[in-house]
This record gives structure tokens, sequence and C-alpha cells, in this order.
């Protein structure tokens, strides 16, 4: 399979993104792009790890369409369909109610559990041609904000963005890029591959991953460790069914385990999401506990609790996901991108301390990115001409 949406999008050089899924985490993604178009690349810009990734600004992240299932946002464009309910994330930053990328209806399979579909309306008709859409928008990357334990909705939608001929970002637990049958089919398809599960900017799942590393690091055995997550959103209200669960618990679990240098029984392990409060909205409150023994066998103990507006907090990792898919479409760069995998999200491929993942992702970034001044090496689309959204 050739990838055409790669090479006619480089000559334009835009990073052109679909969205999968209009919840909070892409409300959080549509309104950052926007929130940082003038930021200086000379500065160091809150909120952003990188304001210029490669040559690409955050300003060069079109968005081409969008997928959902509920009657609140298919139909709509996504600027207006990001404010409709049940999302309610924080307003950080108007985004114009026409941004030139329709929701349409998308696939549901198991996307839906049976909580949410106490609060979700399946728009009438029946899904788009996916395959179609994201050729004709020419989409370069496609981003999964499925909700947890959507299994068979996400391998689905794999299918029909290789067919299409896109990268993809996995931010949820089902597992493609850490698995060698979905690496080799978009290493075959000559398109890049980042996941799964999103790491979020300081999440519970890196802060709990660094404090378990001081342990190891400092010559403090782990004993036992918990971390209890409570949130407001529907991705909490989602998992209150706790059969959609399985991989999300693997994910965060294995996160935080793979680095501690040891195992730990599994009863002396406790991570995962606990339970829906409303009035927290997307707001997400983690407690973490770690207990270990120290110098002379003492105990040491350390508490800890994290509060963050969720999905923002995922969003200053997407927005540089989806521009080093970009890098890696300019050049030829096919499968799991190990680096970044290993440093954007909670189940990679490969399990790496962060900061051994973060110089990996650097280097990616320093050994592909676009020279000023140079032409694109990319064989253009048959096509070149796109419409501006």
């Amino acid at each position: 399979m050739s990838n055409i949406n790669g090479a006619s999008r480089y000559q334009r050089d835009k990073v052109r993104v679909a969205i999968i899924g209009v919840g909070n985490c892409a409300s959080a993604f549509v309104q950052g792009v926007h929130h940082y178009r003038d930021a200086d690349p000379a500065e160091r810009v809150p909120g952003l790890m990188h304001a210029d990734l490669g040559g690409y600004h955050v300003r060069d992240i079109e968005f081409t369409c969008a997928f959902d299932v509920n009657l609140t946002k298919v139909g709509k464009d996504l600027g207006e369909a990001i404010w409709a309910e049940p999302n309610n994330t924080i307003k950080f930053t108007d985004v114009p109610a026409q941004i030139g990328a329709t929701v349409y209806r998308g696939m549901t399979h198991d996307g839906i559990g049976k909580y949410a579909a106490e609060k979700i309306t399946k728009a009438p008709g029946e899904t788009a041609d996916i395959v179609q859409i994201l050729r004709d928008t020419h989409t370069d990357v496609v981003v999964s904000y499925l909700p947890v334990g959507s299994e068979q909705a996400t391998k689905w939608y794999v299918e029909q963005i290789l067919e299409a001929g896109c990268a993809f970002v996995n931010c949820i637990p089902v597992f493609i890029a850490r698995e060698d049958y979905w690496i080799k089919r978009f290493e075959k398809a000559g398109l890049p591959v980042i996941g799964d599960d999103i790491k979020s900017q300081v999440g519970a799942t890196i802060v709990h991953r660094n404090l378990a590393r001081l342990f190891h690091d400092r010559g403090v055995k782990m004993l036992r460790t918990s971390q209890l997550n409570v949130g407001g959103n529907m991705d909490f209200y989602n998992m209150l069914e706790r059969e959609r669960l399985e991989s999300k618990k693997i994910s965060k679990t294995n996160a935080v385990t793979s680095i501690m240098g040891h195992e730990l029984p599994a009863d002396d392990v406790y991570i995962g999401p606990s339970d829906y409060v409303p009035w927290l909205t997307d707001r997400k409150w983690a407690h973490i506990r770690l207990e270990g023994q120290a110098f002379g066998d003492v105990p040491l103990t350390i508490e800890a609790k994290l509060e963050v507006w969720d999905s923002p907090n995922s969003a200053g990792i997407v927005i540089d996901a989806v521009r080093l898919c970009k890098l890696a479409l300019n050049h030829g760069v096919a499968g799991q991108l190990d680096g970044p995998s290993s440093y954007l999200m909670k189940s990679p491929h490969n399990q790496r301390v962060d900061e051994e993942a973060r110089l990996l992702t650097e280097e990616f970034i320093r050994e592909h990115a676009g020279l000023p001044g140079t032409e694109p090496t990319g064989t253009p689309a048959p096509d070149s001409t796109i419409s501006q959204n």
C-alpha cells in the first residue's frame, strides 16, 4: 500500500489530523491547537514540550474530520461539537464554531457500554465511509479517543485507517502498537503508529512511575503500592462497568511495575480507576501510596495526591504525537515509533525509563526534522491540489 496521504501533505507542510471520539480529550486537543497558535518556539511555553517539533509548529496542525456516534455531535462541525453534552472539560480558549471539519457518523461495535448508554443517544443513519472520508480529506494522522473497553471498535477502525493510508495515534488501552501482529501490519502498509494508552503530561502514571523508580535508584525495596483514581467525566462513568477495565488495569499496572526492578505479588499492587464523582466533572484526583523497605530494614512510606484536569493533561502529549507521526510519514518510517511510544504511552512495545525514552524521542526529532529551505523528497500525490478547510 502506498502512502499518498503523507506524501501529499508533506507538500503543503501541514499536519492533517482526524479524530475518532469527540469527547473531552478531543475538546482539549482542539482548544490547545488554537490556544498555542502564536506560541514562540524560542521561549519556554507553559503547557508545551515543543512549540515547534521538527519544523512543525502547533499551528501547522489542521483538523480534517471526526467520527462519533452521539446524536449531540454527529453532523456538526468539530468546532461546535466539542462543546456538546456530555462533554464537561474546562474551556480554556475560544474555538471558531466552524473550523471546516465535519463530525461523521462512526461505527459503534462495543464502543458504548451499559453505563454510557444511559447518557448517549446514537445518531440515526448508516456508518459513514471512513476510508473514503480519510482519503478525500487527505488526512495524515488519525487519533483514537474511543472509550475504554472498545476492543472490537478499535480493531475495526484500525483496519479502515490502514486501508486509507494514515498514521495512527492510539490513546486508549486497546493493545495495537505494542502487539507484533499490528506492528507488522503497519510496517507492511508503510505507515507509522504510536501507542498504546496515552501517558498524560503530568498524570498519575508518570508520577507513580517516577516515585517507583526513585525507590529503585535509591536502594529502597518497594513492598506494596496503590493508585486510586476518581473523576467525574464520561471516561470514569464508562469505567463503572468493571468488565470493560481489563486492558486499562493491565496498562496502568504494567506502566508502573515495569520499571521497579523487581516483581511484586499481585495482591500487593492495585492501580486503576476507583469511582465516579459527578461534581468533579473533568477533574481527576489520584491518590498514590508506596510502601518500602529502606536502610536498616526500616519502613518508608510516600503518599501523594494529584489533582488535574484530566483531558488537557492528555492533550499536551497528543499535540506532540501527531507531529512525530508526520515526521515519520515524511521520511518513510513505518511501524511502531519506538522512542515516542515509550515516552508518550503507558503500554508501548518496549517499556523504558522515562528519561531514556525522552532522549530517544528527541533523537528521533533531530534525525527527521525538516530543514528550512529544502524541498520535500516525498512523491507528490496524484492530486496535490487540496481545498483549504
